[in-house]
């Protein structure tokens, strides 16, 4: 069985550990946890992930986020995987800090990259799991909020998250999305 998991963000320094690089920062530990490493490849980066008999293609899109769709339909193309295996992670403002919730699709919220990748697939039905990141930013400060990087108290809970997604990432690839759901969406994270 192969599995695409996408993790959204931004390509650039300036982006590096901001909160709507999150994709990019657990599909980093979820790599490393197993060993491997990514490269460039055509419209991402690409790393491969062996893991109980299940292969993972791990993409970062190189196309910025609100091009995502791009990436992630081309290797999705080329690796032959049906929408209900592919995982896409990206940050949510409409999710506290403290939660992270598995969806089997949806809209896109507002998501430049989930409106790039409906777009791209024709579809709004394949899964996602969705990285509380809260919404604590004055009126009209949204932009700022999303590309700011972490405070410094939120670090062990995003931490903690990010490992977790990686629990994630398996479950989802082994007993599939709805036990998955079940077992981890009820989950919250002591702030």
């Amino acid at each position: 069985m192969k599995y695409l998991i996408a993790g959204l963000g931004n390509i650039g320094e300036e982006y590096r550990n901001t909160r709507h690089n999150i994709g990019f920062d657990v599909v980093d530990a979820f790599v490393a946890s197993h060993n491997s490493t990514f490269h460039n490849d055509r419209l991402a980066d690409v790393a491969e992930c062996k893991w109980k008999g299940k292969t993972f293609i791990v993409i970062k899109p190189t196309t910025y986020m609100n091009l995502s769709g791009r990436a992630i339909k081309y290797w999705m193309d080329k690796e032959k995987i049906v929408p209900e295996n592919l995982l896409v992670i990206m940050d949510e403002l409409a999710l506290p800090l403290d939660v992270i919730r598995l969806r089997p699709g949806g809209s896109d919220a507002g998501h430049n990259g989930l409106k790039s990748i409906q777009e791209s697939l024709g579809t709004n039905q394949y899964p996602r799991l969705r990285f509380g990141i809260g919404n604590d930013y004055p009126k009209g400060r949204q932009v700022d909020f999303v590309l700011g990087k972490w405070k410094n108290t939120e670090m062990p809970v995003v931490q903690q998250k990010i490992d977790k997604c990686g629990e994630i990432i398996e479950s989802f690839a082994s007993i599939g999305l709805a036990r998955t759901m079940n077992e981890f969406n009820k989950l919250t994270f002591p702030l």
